[in-house]
């Protein structure tokens, strides 16, 4: 049958070929063979479904089935014994096993609940510049901490871009003060790396190479930098896809995302391993020249959240926000056909308008006109943000003097750009509150010398970024 090996892996096949093949060729599922009628299985398949074979393969796949989830023989014992560890646990076990990495700052930690949480996938979004590169390389050498800081373990760093920044990962084990407290201390010799330059040695490295290295190595994080990298260049490139369409070109990306997404999560959650993937961004086009209606504040949290009475952010994509109709948020994409209906509303269930709580970016409650000009949207899509658990977006805005730097002495010159700030925005996880609208409950962050570290600016806390300290 078409999914039998990825439901049952280990399920004996060879007493069962030839009406395997059978089913597989009429694209039967598991599912179909133990729910669906004889009659129409034999009007699907031609096959003599109330054959004493065929009996035979339904009852050994519901036997086996049964087994996998404990529900044979449980009294005695012998059904628990073959049934799945991750079955096992009662809710009490999982709660105690819960493993997280810390981002060695207590701020950053406690917005994330208390760091990377071990059986999710967890993307860290944003611009360049950004600090991805940064939290990584942290996250490489925290995962080596005993608990609770870390995992005391391996790690993997698998790259599609460039090779691991080995002077960066040092200077942060040298400079770091958390790192240099412990003993034993973290090792670029517990650092594995691999380069993936396209779509084909990814997912071999992947579905073949990791989990021998988990097994092998006591691998307890993967990082992916970056996981849109092989699919911009596999399908975006000129001449990608030839002989098809843009849209079967975009559905056979669909495709490959998914796999990869049920691989990675499958992964995490069979050996309990953190998997953390970078992702880039790209700008989102707004309307704001023609309608720019202030978002009403009612509209920024889910209605869950409000009979909640929590009045934030959903804390996970599962519980995607929609406002009424009698909202006006502003809709923030203007690619495709218009998301307005005539009377001037935004449609509701639109992505233009329900983007705002899944992306990051786009969910002020008064956006100034910066915030509108540099609104950006994570790579790949609506259909790998339904692939991962929690979304980590890293904002940056740059700060400008006063003054003006101009050519000629009658130009009005151009703002001179002073520095950058960064703030880190939890934007959706099962597992912790998320940041809420805008950067008010976003933890602000620069990068030094010894690595990320969380800034408090108690004056400014909340403020809309925009409008004063020099930021335009």
């Amino acid at each position: 049958m078409t999914d039998l090996t990825a439901v049952l892996p280990d399920f004996p096949t060879q007493s069962f070929s030839r009406d395997l093949s059978t089913l597989e060729k009429y694209n039967v599922t598991v599912a179909d063979l133990l729910t669906q009628k004889d009659e129409e299985l034999s009007r699907r398949c031609q096959l003599q479904v109330g054959s004493v074979d065929v009996r035979r393969l339904q009852a050994a796949i519901l036997h086996t089935l049964q087994n996998d989830l404990g529900l044979k023989n449980t009294v005695s014992g012998v059904g628990a014994q073959n049934t799945k560890p991750l079955l096992r646990k009662s809710g009490k076990e999982l709660f105690n096993s819960w493993s997280t990495i810390s981002t060695l700052d207590d701020d950053l930690d406690r917005a994330l609940g208390g760091g990377i949480p071990t059986g999710y996938i967890t993307e860290i979004t944003g611009e360049s510049g950004a600090g991805k590169t940064q939290f990584l390389l942290t996250l490489l050498l925290a995962a080596q901490l005993p608990s609770p800081k870390g995992l005391s373990s391996n790690v993997l760093y698998i790259s599609t871009e460039s090779a691991l920044p080995v002077t960066r990962l040092s200077q942060l084990l040298r400079s770091h003060q958390v790192l240099q407290s412990v003993d034993p201390k973290p090792s670029l010799d517990a650092v594995m790396s691999i380069v993936t330059p396209d779509l084909e040695s990814q997912d071999h490295i992947i579905r073949f190479q990791v989990p021998v290295a988990i097994r092998q190595q006591n691998v307890r994080l993967i990082i992916l930098d970056s996981v849109a990298a092989n699919y911009r260049a596999e399908f975006d490139r000129p001449g990608a896809g030839a002989g098809q369409t843009s849209g079967a070109n975009m559905a056979q990306r669909s495709s490959e995302l998914i796999k990869l997404g049920q691989l990675l999560r499958d992964i995490a959650r069979e050996h309990d391993i953190a998997i953390v993937v970078a992702n880039q961004v790209a700008d989102r086009f707004s309307n704001e020249g023609r309608n720019s209606p202030v978002l009403n504040r009612d509209t920024q949290s889910s209605p869950l959240a409000r009979r909640c009475g929590g009045g934030g952010m959903p804390s996970s994509s599962m519980a995607a926000p929609m406002s009424s109709l009698s909202d006006l948020p502003m809709a923030t994409q203007t690619q495709g056909p218009s998301t307005q209906h005539p009377s001037g509303t935004v449609d509701a269930m639109s992505l233009a308008h329900q983007q705002r709580w899944f992306t990051g970016w786009g969910d002020d409650l008064y956006p100034s006109h910066l915030t509108l000009k540099s609104q950006k949207t994570p790579s790949l899509g609506l259909i790998w943000t339904t692939q991962i658990a929690c979304r980590i977006a890293l904002v940056k805005k740059p700060v400008y003097d006063q003054g003006r730097m101009a050519d000629q002495e009658n130009e009005r010159g151009e703002p001179v750009l002073r520095t950058w700030r960064r703030w880190m925005k939890f934007v959706f996880a099962p597992h912790a509150r998320a940041s809420g609208p805008g950067l008010g409950g976003a933890v602000g962050f620069e990068i030094q010398g010894e690595g990320v570290r969380a800034v408090v600016r108690s004056a400014d806390a909340g403020k809309e970024v925009g409008d004063d300290d020099g930021l335009f």
